[in-house]
Formats: C-alpha cells, structure tokens, sequence
C-alpha cells in the first residue's frame, strides 16, 4: 500500500507541475489524485475499514473546510473592492516619469498591499497597471517579474497575505501577531535586494507609455464616495480577522464569512435606489462570479490528496529520514522553500504541516515560522512556484525561460539573504 500510495502520488505531483506542457488543468489532476489514493488506502487498509477511514476523512474534511471557506470570503471582499473600482485609490497615486522610481514605487506598493490583500490579487492588480503605464513589452515583463518577488515576500509575513502562510495559521501551527513579527524583516531583505539591483539598471531610463491603452477593461463605473466606503471597509474586514481570531479564539473563516456579511451589507445599502439592472453590476453574486473556482477545486484536491500521505504514515516517516539525513532542520526548511519553486507551494506545506508532529515542533517554534517565510518567497524562484507568477505570467505572456534568465537568480539571492537573515535574528525570538 505504502508503495501505490507515494508512486500515486509522485505521479500526480509530477503532472500538477507540468500543468503547462502537458496542457492538463493541475485541479483536474488534484481531484484525480485525491480520489485515487483514497481509494487505494480505503481498499488495502486493515482492520475496522470503515469506521477508521470516515473518522480519518471526517476530521480531513474540517481542516480542508475551514481553509477553503476563508479563502473563498477573502476572494469575494477582494472582488467585491474590485468591481467597484476600489483599488484605483491606490494605483491613482502611482505617477513619475523615471522607470526606477516607477519599480520602486510598485514594489514597495505590492509589498505591503499582498499582506493586506493576498499575493495572487494585488499581483493582477499591478500587472494590469503596468499594462496601462509601460509601453515597451520589455519593461513590462521586467517590472512583472519583480511584482512576483515583491508580492511573494509581502504576503509571507502576513497570516492572509499567502495561502501557504494562511494553511499555518488556520491548522494553528503560527499566531498572526508572531509571524508577523518574525518573518517581517527577512520578507523585506527578500524583495529589497532584487528591487535594488534592478531599479540601478534602470536609473538614467524614462517611463515610455504605451501608444494605446492596453490595459484591461474597467468594470461599470462607480462614485468616489462608493470606491471610498468599499476600499477602506473591504480592507478594514481583511485586517479584522486576525484581530477577531485573536480575541475569540475562534477559526479565522468565520471572521472573514462574519466581515463579508458586512460588507455585502454596505454594497446593497450604497446600491439601494439603483435599477435591478445596476445593481446587478455591484452584487456579491456578480462578485462571486469573478472567484478563481478553478484554484479553489485545486486547493481540495491537493489537501484530500496529502492527508492520506499523513494517516498512512508516509509523511512523519519522510520527515524523520530528512531529520535524519540532513540533520539540520535549517536545511530542510531551505529545501522545502526551494522545491517550491519547481512545484506550486501549497501542495509542499500541505506536506510539510503533516510531516513534522506538534509534539516536537509546538505552535510560533522556528521551524513554523521559517516555513512561513521559505514556502512564501522560494515559490518566486520559478514563474511557475507560485500563484502570484502563473497570474503574471498569464497576464503579460512571460516565457519560462525568460524568467529563469532575468529573474530567477535574483529571486534567488533574495531568498537566501532573507533566510540567513531569519536564522540570524532567530535567538532574538527566543528560539
């Protein structure tokens, strides 16, 4: 069983990560995979069958659950900002006719909006105001490529910044208030370095708008005063979950479920003396109609998928060998962030919260706190590691290969740096 279980699943592991060549959607895979070892683990596992495996899959269930309705509360505030324009509040504010400046400006811009927002939405946010600012399809990938690197770092610091940093902090294994001090400064020394050496390549260089707007169509237009009270009230609801969690004790999707209550409350009292028609533009249904199911299904899949890897045993004994082999539990985390980058990193922390039991590494230890930081911004190495880079690379057409040569190496370096930065400052956590 052991051995079907893990050829099942490297199988499927392997298909997910070549989701582009081989033209196959990886949450088609996911769901495959997820049925297969299932079923596998149903058929060979001995003993009271039935009972053990709806007890097993009962408790998978909550822990999936609990981590897709908060992603999809999340997602619906963020569309809801979206079709109303919200976010032109910030992106209005984005003007200078220096290339480094610019960069700058959206890194920092990106940085701190994913840890409010997420990685994947504040990354096709400035991707499509770059569309609209840069004219030169060469600047455009460059600038993209580091909206990666910035949005990856921003949201590794944040418990809703990134779904890997999330899935530890909705299975409990960090606080919000810890992660978000610990992990804040390697995050900055992460997307600080590459945005440095770039935005001195480009320092004499001039913004060159494009001919034509080429940026993506605007949603139905909207009042200042309406973008105003959806802007500060949708991020208002983000920022409040980590706070209610903290006061209630309660999981963090029902904060987020019990801040979209309240803001779709808003959006219909703001849309009240409209025509149907109007306010169809404005609802939390067109709202939800935007929501990336597609990533959603994924999510599902490839937890359902790697919670039999855990009540089959496979995972504690694959941590043990790592301990074992490796005997540095800095090096496996390291390890972990860099395979990231060569298969979507949810699916490697979705692993990795099984691997290592919570007896031996208890919630806000060293070895959390640093998978936050390396599954966050080890993703950002390949274009492929992580959803913010396969959003960009949709979005601008940026060829793999292209990344691997501009990119890569400076992602790369800033991971490193931000990683030894985290050791460094480690024994002042108290770790």
């Amino acid at each position: 069983m052991i051995i079907a279980l893990s050829a099942i699943f490297l199988l499927s592991y392997a298909a997910i990560a070549l989701e582009h060549p081989l033209h196959v959607n990886k949450s088609a895979t996911a769901l495959i995979g997820a049925g297969l070892l299932w079923t596998v683990y149903v058929l060979f596992s001995g003993g009271d069958i039935h009972t053990m495996v709806h007890d097993e899959l009962g408790h998978t269930l909550i822990e999936v659950g609990q981590i897709v309705f908060f992603l999809m509360g999340a997602m619906t505030i963020v569309e809801l900002i979206d079709i109303h324009n919200g976010f032109d509040i910030i992106t209005k504010r984005i003007k200078t006719t220096k290339s480094s400046t610019l960069l700058f400006q959206i890194g920092v811009a990106t940085f701190f909006l994913s840890a409010v927002l997420d990685n994947l939405a504040t990354t096709i946010v400035m991707c499509s105001l770059i569309s609209k600012l840069l004219g030169k399809k060469e600047d455009r990938l460059l600038f993209a490529g580091l909206i990666v690197i910035c949005a990856n770092a921003g949201g590794a610091w944040s418990p809703i910044g990134d779904v890997t940093t999330t899935m530890l902090w909705v299975a409990d294994k960090i606080s919000a208030l810890n992660v978000i001090y610990e992990v804040f400064i390697p995050s900055i020394v992460a997307a600080v370095i590459p945005l440095y050496f770039v935005t001195n390549s480009l320092k004499g260089q001039g913004v060159e708008p494009p001919k034509t707007d080429v940026g993506v169509a605007r949603h139905a237009e909207t009042t200042e005063k309406e973008r105003n009270v959806v802007f500060y009230c949708g991020i208002g609801a983000l920022i409040g979950v980590p706070i209610f969690k903290t006061i209630t004790h309660l999981p963090p999707f029902l904060g987020v479920m019990f801040g979209l209550g309240f803001l779709w409350l808003i959006t219909d009292l703001l849309h009240k003396g409209k025509k149907e028609s109007e306010k169809a533009q404005f609802s939390l249904a067109r709202a939800l109609s935007k929501i990336d199911m597609s990533s959603i299904i994924f999510f599902i899949g490839i937890l359902l998928a790697v919670a039999t890897l855990e009540h089959s045993k496979i995972l504690p004994e694959l941590a043990k060998w790592l301990d074992e082999t490796l005997g540095n539990t800095t090096l496996v985390i390291m390890l972990i962030g860099l395979m990231s980058s060569l298969v979507d990193n949810v699916p490697m922390v979705a692993a990795s919260i099984k691997m290592f039991p919570m007896d031996l590494h208890p919630k806000d230890s060293y070895l959390w706190q640093f998978l936050a930081f390396c599954a966050g911004t080890g993703g950002s190495i390949l274009i492929i590691g992580s959803a913010a880079g396969l959003a960009a690379m949709g979005m601008q057409k940026i060829n793999f290969f292209w990344y691997v040569k501009k990119i890569s190496v400076l992602a790369l370096v800033g991971y490193i740096a931000g990683a030894l930065t985290y050791v460094a400052l480690s024994p002042l956590f108290g770790h």
